[in-house]
């Protein structure tokens, strides 16, 4: 197996890693984008194998245990979120880079295992509380959900500098230019 290069998209939840990831997949053919595997339950439209490989928390640890995963987290407690070797192994063989869409404690774990093959880029929200008034915009969680997300947020942010590429959303289209040429300069199309 020939092993390629990855592109690695964090950031705190609600800073519309998501769009740019999509951006990303809809503008360069080239990217494949990382299928990561996660104990939470599915959110409106997900579907398993699409969007994520939803596993119960026994098999995740069963797969842990078997070194099934290139990396792994345990983001919440008792909410697990890796990536399958398997699923690399699979984009590889097809030629293409590989676009992950983790959190950021995987990001940084990502970047130590690809180092120079990788390239992290971190998405900085405007400021926290446009993070909280998108993330209630969403709709998805509880008033207590996203005040842990936003505490989250907080300690995720001081991380940035961890990442070769800090790219603040304050205007979508301007994080879209500006990932999509980042990501180009790097995979040389």
């Amino acid at each position: 197996m020939k092993e390629g290069k990855v592109i690695i998209v964090s950031a705190p939840s609600g800073s519309g890693k998501s769009t740019l990831v999509n951006h990303l997949l809809s503008s360069d053919p080239g990217l494949e984008f990382s299928v990561s595997a996660t104990t939470r339950s599915p959110r409106g439209t997900e579907k398993n194998g699409v969007d994520y490989f939803f596993l119960s928390v026994p098999e995740f640890r069963s797969r842990i245990e078997k070194g099934e995963f290139a990396e792994w987290e345990e983001v919440y407690n008792g909410q697990y979120y890796g990536t399958l070797k398997s699923e690399l192994e699979r984009i590889w063989a097809t030629g293409k880079t590989i676009l992950f869409d983790v959190d950021v404690k995987g990001g940084i774990s990502l970047k130590k295992i690809f180092g120079d093959r990788g390239l992290s880029i971190f998405i900085m929200p405007p400021s926290v509380e446009a993070l909280r008034q998108r993330l209630i915009a969403r709709g998805t969680d509880s008033p207590e959900k996203i005040d842990e997300r936003v505490k989250k947020a907080g300690i995720e942010i001081e991380s940035a500098g961890l990442f070769d590429l800090v790219i603040v959303n304050d205007n979508l289209e301007t994080a879209k230019n500006e990932i999509l040429k980042a990501v180009k300069d790097f995979t040389g199309r």
